[in-house]
């Protein structure tokens, strides 16, 4: 009885230890491998002691008296908190960040700062605070970029001694106190007050100017009508006289003619054959002949009668050709060149001297001149028809 007791005893005791070594076998090979992410580096340590860098991959550790400590070599995101400062010109102002950090040596990482997160982080805090409070408030507020630049600059040295590279720094918000966005926000709206109200009065001074240059060319334009007015009323007026002289002139000299006729007819009826006549009177009756002869009698016996238009020497007298020509400068003058009169009105705008028009005393003056000529024309020719009438 007893020896199977005992046989049974030593059974279980060697099930047990075999159980137990198989667990040691597994907790040890449990211990001993280690398995490395491939973003991530280890560091291993025997007994406290720093020995090397895991790679990615399985790594064999000395079991039960090694440590490892991982290092995420991904670019890692920190959230700096919102930090109070008071800026250059004494504006308080609260401000947060974001910094972006990257691990580049895992060994100075892990031996030479405690937590290089909570590490950066802090550095990036009392940086932010120091950047804010050396600058004014407005640049602040405006220079963004500067600010990430400097707070990039101040942590770059002390982060290098811990392996760790500041990749970038993104401020992401500066506000200034309530007191001063409200004292921001009403000189903003005087400042656009004061924009609305310049734009405003420029406006209405152009608005002025351009009235102002439009009434002075309706003027001008006005004035150049007025003044064309003047002068074709002053040369009707001159033609018309003109007219009515010649015509008194034709009409004398058709009554000395008639008078002359009668004197003819009265010395045909008395007793004496012999006359003698006045060389104009001659020429007269010889003149008044022509126009008989010129009227209605018959040429070659077909019954056809002449034209009752003057003849040259009467045109030329009555000055008929002379009034064709000056109606059809007048015609001319009346025509009012409108774009002509419009750049007359620029040019008087911008200062030019405008195309200068004659006046109509200096008009009416020449075109008296003119018929003065033509009159003397006339007469010269008069004289020489009644000297030829008289030879």
């Amino acid at each position: 009885m007893l020896p199977a007791t005992v046989l049974q005893l030593g059974g279980g005791v060697v099930s047990i230890v075999l159980i137990l070594v198989l667990l040691i076998a597994v907790v040890t090979v449990y211990q001993m491998v280690e398995i490395v992410n491939a973003y991530e580096k280890r560091a291993l340590t025997v007994f406290g002691e720093y020995r090397k860098l895991l790679e990615p991959g399985i790594n064999f550790v000395p079991p039960f008296v090694s440590r490892t400590y991982a290092f995420d070599m991904r670019t890692q995101t920190l959230d700096v908190p919102r930090q109070e400062a008071i800026t250059r010109d004494n504006s308080p102002v609260t401000a947060d960040a974001v910094v972006y950090i990257k691990v580049m040596d895992a060994k100075k990482a892990f031996l030479e700062v405690d937590d290089y997160k909570r590490a950066v982080s802090n550095l990036a805090q009392t940086t932010l605070r120091a950047v804010l409070g050396d600058m004014e408030l407005d640049d602040t507020l405006n220079k963004r970029q500067e600010i990430n630049a400097k707070i990039r600059r101040e942590l770059d040295e002390p982060t290098d001694e811990w392996g760790i590279r500041v990749e970038s720094v993104e401020v992401r918000e500066v506000n200034p106190s309530q007191d001063v966005q409200q004292a921001m926000e009403q000189q903003t709206s005087a400042e656009r007050r004061r924009r609305a109200m310049i734009l405003e009065a420029q406006g209405e001074r152009r608005s002025a100017v351009e009235k102002a240059e439009g009434d002075k060319q309706s003027n001008i334009i006005r004035a150049q009508g007025e003044k064309q007015s003047q002068i074709l009323e002053a040369q009707g007026d001159a033609i018309s006289t003109v007219l009515r002289a010649k015509s008194a002139e034709s009409m004398g000299e058709r009554a000395v003619i008639e008078k002359g006729m009668e004197t003819l007819e009265n010395i045909g009826q008395g007793e004496s054959t012999t006359f003698v006549l006045p060389q104009e009177l001659s020429s007269l009756v010889g003149r008044y002949g022509k126009h008989l002869t010129g009227s209605d009698v018959q040429t070659n016996g077909e019954g056809t009668l002449d034209s009752l238009d003057f003849d040259d020497e009467t045109r030329e007298m009555l000055g008929l050709d002379d009034i064709e020509e000056i109606l059809g400068q007048i015609d001319e003058e009346a025509e009012v060149d409108v774009e002509a009169m419009e750049e007359q009105a620029q040019a008087v705008k911008h200062g030019d001297n405008p195309a200068e028009i004659k006046d109509p005393d200096e008009v009416i003056d020449e075109m008296d001149d003119e018929f003065a000529g033509g009159d003397g024309g006339s007469g010269a020719t008069s004289d020489d028809d009644s000297q030829s009438d008289g030879k």
